[in-house]
């Protein structure tokens, strides 16, 4: 039987750049502490966007301080792709980030949920063509819209008017979980493809005992998952977007990946999650999935 571990917890302070890999983590409703709590906002559409429309914010990072913006939000460290550092209390940083993306932007933290127009997509027409999804999905002219049926319709309406579902600055859920084994699967597709495990933002990431080479989180779809003193529901696999495909510092860009996703994994990698029981999570933690009697003991 496969014995399951996290090797990696991952979170990302500010939506769409480069995370922090942290040993262990407090865990809530809202998913890992402090992820996604800053987000830019495009000021010719005063629109909150990420790394779907502006590819070079994969080449910032960001890690979390000890002061604080508020009671749930922890003011952040940006570092800028030239390597300069800049914080989110800095006077100046809206005008150093935006001086290094080339555009009019502002940094954000997290906003109440009813602030609708906050997470409203501003330039809603163009923002829902046919020709903007797929370039969002890094699709070719003639490869399948992906199928986007696992997800509820309450969210799928959210998908459609507001950049974020609203009060988060996630894509759809809290929590993403990835396995090595998956990535070894992807990798017999696409052999001369650099898969490093950050291309796909993994929250956790997960390894085995026996170096799995599948897919083996989409048989958890719809199960629990324990994991140190924290629950989480899996909900649906992740549908993947052109940020699989952008350069990230010593990552290159690579097309090929999508194309292998698409043809091999539904355009799909990894699972997304909800937490139902809030706790902490550590590195080395054992991963139990006690309804398909699945766990790290041997």
């Amino acid at each position: 039987m496969p014995q399951f571990t996290v090797s990696e917890i991952w979170r990302y302070p500010v939506k769409s750049m480069g995370g922090e890999q942290i040993h262990e983590a407090s865990v809530s409703e809202k998913g890992i502490d402090q992820d996604r709590v800053w987000a830019i906002r495009d000021e010719k559409t005063k629109t909150i966007r990420g790394a779907k429309h502006f590819g070079d914010l994969m080449h910032f990072s960001a890690r979390c301080l000890e002061r604080r913006f508020s009671d749930q939000v922890a003011h952040v460290e940006i570092t800028l792709p030239s390597g300069k550092k800049v914080c989110s209390d800095d006077d100046s940083v809206h005008q150093f980030i935006s001086e290094a993306l080339g555009r009019a932007v502002t940094l954000w933290p997290i906003m109440p949920e009813n602030n609708d127009n906050h997470y409203r997509l501003q330039d809603l027409p163009k923002a829902s063509s046919l020709k903007e999804f797929r370039r969002s999905f890094g699709l070719e002219d003639g490869e399948p819209l992906p199928d986007m049926s696992g997800f509820p319709k309450e969210l799928l309406r959210e998908f459609v008017r507001f950049s974020t579902p609203r009060g988060t600055y996630f894509d759809a859920y809290p929590i993403n979980i990835l396995t090595t084994a998956s990535l070894f699967k992807l990798a017999s597709f696409c052999p001369d493809s650099s898969l490093d495990r950050r291309r796909f933002r993994p929250n956790i990431l997960v390894s085995d005992n026996k170096a799995l080479c599948d897919f083996v989180e989409d048989g958890w779809l719809n199960n629990s998952l324990i994991i140190g003193s924290s629950k989480f529901e899996i909900e649906t696999r992740t549908v993947r977007c052109v940020m699989v495909t952008r350069s990230q510092p010593e990552i290159p860009k690579d097309t090929v990946i999508m194309r292998r996703l698409v043809e091999h994994a539904s355009q799909k990698l990894s699972v997304y999650a909800t937490v139902s029981t809030p706790g902490n999570i550590c590195t080395g933690n054992v991963v139990t999935l006690p309804n398909l009697g699945v766990s790290n003991a041997s």
